[in-house]
């Protein structure tokens, strides 16, 4: 009876799928830093818009759905663990600096930076495993305005 049950809890785990791609992961991170401060800003929005794209290869009609979704999926969320999850599985160290500049990026589209947004910056970088001195590295290339 137990070796029966076993059998078909380890079957339904293999046939689980991922509860998020890669893309909507990307998204929803970067939507959780929109909203950390609690004041959308159009030009916060648009810096979401250009680095999702910038991350994600996706055509323009797949990517107004995942600019929707991903701000919808970081609203539901209850931590960022399952997000950055994704990520550490898909993503090179290179790309995972990538992702931590646009937060950045996004950080900064309306000129000033919230605790709040330095925070979250700092929770992402760690759970990423992204070192502290590219951390730091890469708010300063987006505050000196290299890309």
């Amino acid at each position: 009876m137990l070796k029966s049950f076993l059998k078909l809890f380890e079957e339904s785990h293999k046939k689980a799928k991922p509860a998020y791609t890669l893309e909507l992961a990307t998204a929803a991170l970067l939507s959780e830093l929109v909203n950390a401060d609690n004041q959308v800003t159009e030009t916060e929005k648009d810096e979401y818009q250009k680095q999702l794209k910038r991350l994600v290869n996706v055509d323009d009609e797949a990517m107004a759905l995942l600019l929707d979704k991903g701000r919808e999926t970081a609203d539901e969320a209850v931590d960022l663990v399952h997000f950055t999850q994704v990520l550490n599985k898909h993503y090179s160290a290179e790309e995972k600096v990538s992702v931590i500049k646009s937060l950045w990026a996004i950080a900064y589209a309306d000129e000033s930076l919230a605790p709040l947004e330095e925070s979250t910056i700092r929770q992402i970088a760690d759970l990423l495993y992204v070192p502290h001195s590219q951390y730091i590295k890469t708010k300063l290339e987006v505050i000196e305005g290299t890309n």
